[in-house]
């Protein structure tokens, strides 16, 4: 038998290489190439405010970044993004080069929109471009090819606001990029509870939440169990917030290649 020469090897495996990046096969995590940052020197930054400090105590952001695999240089979607605290957090972890796209409702009250646009002037919010936009209706045309949309603590409130779930669901599906990731997280409602709670008690089903964005063609491809208590009985309102253990579930969807 005649030895393989290990150039032979090596030009054999290089073409098998620029074949498959070809034929779109290392698509799913081309988005996130490059190496993860320090997610923890991300949070202990220093100019970051007392309050986002505040808020780290219950929603243990490490965690959370870990989980969504920010990287340098992509582009990010915020769902819902409130005062911009999440919103902040993504835009430190896709920094250089990357722009978090922070969404939040025409009728989002004024408050909320001061400590937002407050935001926006700080180092931390310079990649950070809000977005005013109804949820079924998230993003301009111009506003595509995303790499990673995160939806934390709001898709239950779209259960009992003006929101047609699924159409919003179908956007977010057609602004991603072929293997792109969706990140959806939210307080537990009890099994049986559905969407009916939203309302009342802050909550929603896992099972509906995965159920609904599966039908706008999504693939669930993790699962986070770091806000998990499953002390809660999940029959209590989350707010006003009572210090008492709630389970919240973390979700992550693929968009199909």
């Amino acid at each position: 038998m005649t030895p393989i020469s290990r150039s032979s090897i090596s030009s054999a495996v290089a073409f098998l290489v620029v074949s498959m990046v070809s034929a779109g096969c290392f698509a799913p995590i081309a988005a996130f190439a490059q190496g993860a940052p320090d997610y923890a020197a991300i949070v202990a930054a220093p100019d970051r405010s007392d309050a986002d400090r505040k808020t780290d105590e219950r929603r243990d952001p490490i965690k959370l970044l870990e989980f969504s695999g920010a990287r340098p240089g992509t582009k990010v979607l915020d769902m819902g993004a409130g005062g911009g605290y999440s919103s902040e957090l993504m835009a430190r972890g896709v920094a250089p080069g990357g722009t978090v796209y922070a969404q939040n409702p025409p009728d989002f009250p004024e408050r909320g929109k001061a400590r937002f646009d407050a935001r926006l002037q700080t180092p931390g919010g310079k990649n950070i471009v809000g977005l005013t936009r109804p949820f079924d209706d998230p993003v301009p045309a111009d506003v595509h090819d995303l790499d990673l949309i995160t939806f934390l603590f709001f898709y239950h409130d779209t259960t009992y606001m003006n929101v047609d779930r699924a159409a919003m669901n179908r956007k977010l599906f057609d602004a991603l990029k072929p293997g792109g990731i969706l990140i959806i997280a939210d307080h537990s409602a009890r099994l049986g509870d559905g969407t009916t709670v939203g309302k009342t008690l802050h909550r929603i089903e896992q099972a509906a939440v995965q159920r609904e964005v599966e039908n706008a063609g999504f693939k669930l491809v993790g699962e986070g169990n770091f806000w998990r208590h499953p002390e809660d009985p999940r029959d209590f309102s989350i707010q006003p917030v009572s210090g008492k253990p709630v389970d919240e579930f973390a979700l992550k969807f693929q968009k199909p290649n």
